[in-house]
């Protein structure tokens, strides 16, 4: 059976772990096969063999599911606790609402019964350095309201560059892009352009945003870009999108390909898997007065992320998910579950010998999975399709060092 005893030495010599034990002050049974054990969490995590009656909720899964979810690189669908709920390996049963509000504290506590990581050393900045990253904000009106755009560019300007307009994913902002706008072997021949949508990061939203429901829907989301471009002027630029920008990159190239020089797709499918977490959703885990928004959306999608991606990049990450607007992520997820689902034939106009669509795919994304991305490769005839080995859903952001193997061939291509 999983050592679950491990548990009790998660909060040790971690301050920040500790504090958030403090706060949970709750009991779940883990189960493993036909064995149970009650794992009881305040300031400090006390384990007990046995079933507890008024345990919050239980996490059942067999031994052998345990062991795979323990080890230091778990095999695709392990790497987390919502990641194997998602996947059907993991059932999760009793208070939803208890289990939502703590799923980043969980993974955390979790993560102790895998061998304890190197501990990673950050590199030294050395002298004192500005980054070649200019930040400027954009006024323009579209759809009849005025809007004020933050944006962040890098490369040759003056029209020497070819633009690379970069789509951010849902519920969070540009901030994902920092490592290729400070990568001079791109900036030295593209103009990359990163700008954080409405509601998202230093953008705002539109105004009166407070009497309404925010939904972002096909329309808007092309719309917004396309606005974003012709304001600046860009000739033939190229698009990169991640997760909803991924499908973002499809709809623009169906609607506007004659303008694009070519779309790039990370983590593109027709639709995403909604896996087992859609009651999560369903509860409005993601906004509601009792739960903290943005750390539910962390906890969500911290499951994407490869177990072999660096550390601090995956948790810059999953920051940037902690400080989204009150129901944004919600908001987008409409267009990537619902609104903006492609399947049914709505693909067939869209000509990748007209706009070429390249398309790359982390392996470790439980969302727009390879197989996902490989059947949209196959119905467009894409111009080129790839896996990432050791990649999530958030590859420019997670590991941006390994990405950039990826995408420097695909950069290459598009500008010969």
């Amino acid at each position: 059976m999983t050592d679950f005893e491990r548990l009790t030495i998660a909060l040790d010599g971690n301050p920040a772990l500790q504090r958030r034990a403090a706060l949970a002050a709750l009991s779940l049974v883990a189960k493993s096969g036909d064995q149970a054990m009650t794992v009881s969490i305040g300031a400090r995590v006390a384990v007990a063999p046995g079933a507890a009656v008024d345990a919050a909720f239980s996490l059942a899964t067999s031994a052998a599911n345990w062991a795979e979810f323990a080890k230091p690189v778990p095999a695709v669908g392990f790497q987390s606790l919502v990641g194997m709920q998602r996947m059907g390996h993991l059932k999760v049963t009793g208070d939803m609402v208890a289990y939502g509000r703590n799923l980043i504290f969980l993974e955390q506590l979790f993560a102790v019964l895998r061998p304890a990581a190197p501990i990673e050393r950050a590199t030294p900045v050395g002298e004192p350095m500005i980054e070649p990253v200019i930040g400027r904000y954009l006024r323009l009106d579209f759809n009849g309201q005025p809007h004020r755009i933050y944006f962040e560019e890098a490369g040759p300007g003056n029209g020497k560059g070819i633009p690379l307009v970069c789509l951010h994913t849902a519920g969070a902002d540009g901030r994902q892009y920092r490592a290729l706008l400070n990568d001079t072997e791109i900036t030295r021949r593209f103009r990359v352009l990163v700008f954080d949508l409405p509601w998202h990061g230093k953008s705002s939203p539109p105004p009166s945003f407070e009497r309404e429901a925010y939904k972002l829907t096909t329309d808007l989301y092309v719309d917004t870009v396309m606005a974003f471009c012709r304001a600046l002027k860009l000739e033939r630029p190229v698009v990169m999108g991640c997760s909803i920008g991924g499908r973002a990159v499809l709809h623009l190239a169906l609607r506007h390909g004659d303008y694009f020089r070519a779309a790039i797709g990370l983590q593109s499918a027709t639709h995403a898997e909604a896996g087992a977490d859609t009651r999560l959703r369903d509860l409005g885990v993601l906004f509601r007065p009792d739960v903290h928004g943005q750390e539910a959306a962390a906890g969500t999608v911290a499951c994407l992320i490869s177990p072999t991606s660096p550390n601090a990049a995956k948790w810059e990450t999953l920051w940037h998910y902690m400080q989204g607007g009150p129901a944004v992520f919600m908001g987008d997820l409409h267009y990537y579950f619902t609104e903006g689902d492609l399947r049914n034939g709505l693909l067939d106009g869209l000509d990748t010998r007209r706009c070429p669509l390249h398309l790359l795919t982390g392996e470790y994304d439980l969302s727009a999975t390879p197989a996902l991305t490989a059947e949209l490769a196959r119905l467009v005839k894409a111009t080129s399709f790839q896996v990432m080995e050791g990649l999530g859903h958030f590859p420019m952001s997670e590991n941006p060092q390994q990405f950039r193997g990826y995408l420097l061939p695909v950069l290459e291509r598009i500008a010969a």
